[in-house]
């Protein structure tokens, strides 16, 4: 799902396997949380990364729109144990 973009591997990853309507979510999402994103015509959805925050909000944001349903309920749920745990 992720890969490095070469220029700056450090800052930039790619992210693949998203449709054309997800892609543009997930883009409008980082904009709204001031991270640099960009979709080319070549498909790809481009982010720069600049720190772990970017990293986990980024994963986050990509996990809602690939992961099945029953994942992101049960990680949902275990979310909800911890609150009442803590």
């Amino acid at each position: 799902m992720y890969s490095n973009h070469n220029p700056n591997p450090q800052d930039l990853i790619t992210i693949v396997n998203l449709s054309q309507i997800d892609r543009w979510f997930v883009h409008q999402r980082l904009q709204e949380l001031m991270i640099n994103s960009w979709c080319p015509t070549s498909g790809e959805l481009l982010v720069e990364v600049n720190n772990v925050t970017d990293a986990l909000l980024v994963h986050s944001i990509v996990k809602q729109f690939v992961a099945p349903r029953q994942e992101l309920v049960d990680w949902l749920e275990r979310c909800w144990q911890m609150e009442v745990f803590s």
